[in-house]
């Protein structure tokens, strides 16, 4: 039986006009597509290849390249033939090239498929065991071996033993009963703890502080997790550019292996700008300065500002200032310094507040998924709104936990994102003491095998406790309706009314849904539908009122991220009429 896939001819005086592709034998559609999927002739035909020597140089790449798909797949016996017009490419002379090449016919016997005989791979690591693909009776795939001998190497350095090699091996095809054996001796070598981390000259953070941000655990048992994790805890300082950790070639007599740091520093200063605009919003500008290593420690300072409400329909322009220090590895390898102070401006539609606020804490990270935050914040700010001019000082302990498990932090198809934040307050002035509670649950799954189509979900908890409203401060209580709630509702107009006056409420329920599909490379259509509560209880019990906005988005996919527009009106609840309009960079959510 043969399966064929031709390809039409390209309009080119030049470029050879057929191609085709038969695989002999059994149909196999997986064996099939993997060919043409190596085949460098069919990429070759594709992007319209015209001199012949190119094609003649693709073809002769093609009997390696399709050899290559056989063994993976099990198959030790296979025929491949590549005729161009008529002659096997590779019995024509490199001198002798076809001044015109018109059809190239490749044709694959595959032969039958190979199993193991003889499956070893010896001595192990203790407690490991051999992939059970790789044992007597099963395909005999290339793939299976290499990554077997991988994975047995691999079992030998996280026990410690860190210059385990491959000593010899015996790989035989025996033809005439399709069998493979397959004898692997390995060489563990000795057990191995760290050394200490040199640090190769040339970056300007400090010897002492690269050593103690990585953490390499000296004195312990070698571990390939230990030194990738030393690397990962560099890198995301953001101070350098490269990092790699390169382990020594020869280990001592004692057997305590030194790890040499090799790192580029990245640009110590960073500017940067965005925008976003509403049409009810208005506009919002901020920008950033960022040092990246501030006091050769790999100390991040970040001094930002932003303006919103530009022409909006809000209340008014709102301003902020912010600064935000940070000292990686303050307490540990994993835990940093950090430090906030923010003086802001608020012109809402219900209040006016000027604020001011400073906050010290430590950043902890558990895992590449899991980090948390613990702060302690003195802040003071004058409210104006319909309870009249009020006063307020607190003192705060921020507590943040993320879970992120999003495969793309700009655009995610897949993956998680969860964010619980409780900041338990002190009033020393204006305000009852309480605590308010968000929690955002993102979620992500994309339809296909390409991602096109991407379903996308958010739900969104909010709750202000022990406080009274009119003894909470404005900026604590929420409010419903705008790009971050419900799109297609005017910035925060779902609140709720307390004896004619108009106020923020204690809790908050957030829900949206969309639908993401790629329509090219760059291009990306979406759906969605936004619904958002507000209530005066401490907890949702549906006393308090919905509503909801649907719309059409568009997105054009850039380094930064996509950029965003989307087009929104209300569907339900009576706060808002007409389209609103966003735009913005990254996904909504």
């Amino acid at each position: 039986m043969s399966l064929a896939l031709t390809v039409g001819p390209i309009p080119s005086a030049q470029a050879f006009e057929r191609l085709s592709l038969s695989l002999d034998g059994a149909q196999n559609e997986d064996l099939q597509d993997d060919l043409n999927a190596a085949s460098v002739l069919r990429a070759a035909r594709r992007e319209g290849t015209e001199a012949p020597q190119d094609v003649l140089s693709a073809a002769l790449s093609d009997y390696a390249r399709l050899l290559e798909v056989l063994y993976a797949q099990g198959y030790y016996s296979g025929r491949i033939s590549i005729r161009i017009d008529g002659r096997e490419a590779a019995l024509i002379p490199p001198l002798e090239t076809p001044a015109r090449i018109g059809t190239v016919a490749i044709r694959v016997d595959p032969g039958r498929p190979f199993r193991f005989g003889t499956a070893s791979i010896a001595p192990r690591a203790p407690g490991s065991t051999p992939p059970p693909e790789f044992r007597t009776g099963e395909r005999a795939r290339s793939l299976v071996v290499q990554d077997a001998v991988q994975g047995a190497v691999g079992d030998w350095r996280s026990a410690g033993y860190a210059k385990a090699a491959v000593a010899g091996q015996q790989i035989t095809a025996n033809h005439a009963t399709r069998r493979l054996d397959a004898r692997v001796t390995l060489a563990p070598g000795p057990h191995v703890t760290f050394g200490r981390l040199q640090v190769q000259p040339g970056s300007r953070v400090s010897t002492r502080r690269v050593r103690k941000i990585a953490g390499l655990p000296e004195g312990e048992p070698f571990s390939p997790e230990a030194l990738d994790r030393a690397a990962q805890r560099l890198r995301r300082t953001g101070a350098f550019r490269s990092v790699e950790l390169a382990e020594g070639t020869v280990v001592p007599p004692e057997n305590r292996m030194d790890v040499t740091a090799r790192l580029v520093d990245e640009r110590p200063r960073r500017f940067g700008a965005g925008a976003e605009l509403s049409s009810f919003e208005g506009l919002r500008l901020s920008a950033f300065w960022l040092h990246r290593n501030l006091l050769g420690g790999a100390e991040r300072l970040r001094i930002e500002g932003e303006v919103a409400g530009i022409g909006g329909q809000t209340g008014g322009t709102d301003y902020r200032l912010g600064v935000r220090g940070e000292r990686p590895a303050s307490y540990g390898p994993d835990t940093s310094f950090w430090f906030e102070g923010e003086i802001e401006r608020l012109d809402e539609p219900d209040y006016f507040t000027d604020r001011a606020s400073i906050t010290v804490g430590a950043h902890h990270i558990f895992s590449d998924t899991l980090s948390a935050d613990l702060g302690l914040g003195l802040e003071t700010e004058e409210t104006r709104d319909d309870f009249g001019t009020r006063d307020f000082t607190l003192v705060t302990l921020p507590v943040d936990l993320t879970w992120d498990r999003r495969d793309d932090i700009l655009n995610p198809t897949s993956g998680t994102f969860l964010n619980a934040d409780i900041t338990p307050f002190y009033a020393l002035k204006g305000a009852d003491d309480g605590a308010r509670i968000t929690f955002d649950a993102r979620g992500y799954r994309a339809l296909d095998e390409e991602a096109r189509f991407v379903l996308a979900g958010r739900l969104q908890f909010g709750s202000v406790l022990g406080a009274g409203i009119d003894k909470t401060p404005p900026r604590f209580l929420f409010h419903s309706g705008g790009g971050g709630t419900v799109r297609g509702q005017p910035y925060q107009s779902l609140g709720i009314e307390i004896g004619g006056n108009e106020t923020g409420g204690r809790s908050f329920l957030g829900v949206s849904g969309e639908l993401r599909a790629r329509v090219s490379d760059a291009i990306s259509i979406v759906g969605f539908a936004d619904a958002g509560y507000i209530g005066a209880e401490e907890f949702y019990d549906g006393s308090g009122e919905w509503h909801a906005g649907a719309g059409l988005g568009l997105r054009y996919d850039t380094i930064v991220g996509p950029i965003r527009l989307d087009v929104a009106a209300p569907v339900s609840g009576d706060t808002g009429e007409g389209v609103q309009i966003y735009i913005g960079i990254g996904q909504a959510f």
